[in-house]
This record gives C-alpha cells, structure tokens and sequence, in this order.
C-alpha cells in the first residue's frame, strides 16, 4: 500500500546520466512502485542518445525550453513548455534541445523506472 509523504523533489541532487543528460530523481522508491518522477535536463546543442525503455510507459512533461524529440522511427515533432508527450514501452526515442537555454521536463515512468528497463540503441 501506498504511503502519504511529500519528497521535496527541489532539494534532489543532480547527476550527469550517460545519455547525455542530467537528472534530478524527484520521487523513484520501491514502496511507490507505479510511478516515478524525474526532472531532466538538456543543455543547447545536445541530442540525447536513442534509447528505449522496456515495460514502461514514459511521459515527458516540458517544463523551460525548446527541442526536438523522435519517437520511434518517423515521429519528430518541436516541443516547448506544456507540451507533454506520451512515449510507449519499447519505442526507441530521443529529444534533442535546439534551444538557447537549458532544456528541461519531467520524465514520468509508468511503472517506475529501475536501471534495469534502460536500453541504449543508439549507433553513434
């Protein structure tokens, strides 16, 4: 059973993730296993690597900022702030920042994300 509590997701450290991102876990625990929260980072100029995730629904919830993002292998569509956009479990995807400033958005895992559900596909 889900228990109430607040994660004061502003305090969550920031790590450089390998593709080519940076990420704040806002709310990602075992005893909330349906969901998880992350606030990702983008720096201009900078294409994340193609990935998918296995069994897992993700949303990106744009928050600052203006890029690119592909979804499988012909959606590319312009995202900016309150854009959300819904990428299937298994879909190999990216976004790009195309951007000024940072690019950043919440990636919402449904159920939550573990290492274990990341594959990286990209040939580059």
């Amino acid at each position: 059973m889900v228990q109430a509590v607040i994660n004061r997701g502003s305090a969550a450290p920031e790590y450089y993730f390998e593709e080519r991102c940076y990420i704040a876990e806002w709310s990602n625990s075992p005893a909330d296993a349906d969901v998880s929260i992350a606030r990702a980072r983008v720096e201009p100029g900078v294409t994340t690597r193609r990935h998918r995730l296995m069994n897992v629904t993700e949303r990106y919830v744009i928050l600052e900022g203006e890029g690119q993002v592909e979804i499988g292998e012909k959606m590319l569509e312009t995202v900016r702030p309150g854009d959300v956009v819904v990428i299937p479990p298994g879909v190999p995807q990216r976004i790009a920042n195309t951007g000024q400033t940072n690019l950043v958005f919440l990636a919402i895992c449904q159920p939550r994300f573990v290492p274990e559900v990341y594959e990286d596909i990209d040939t580059a």
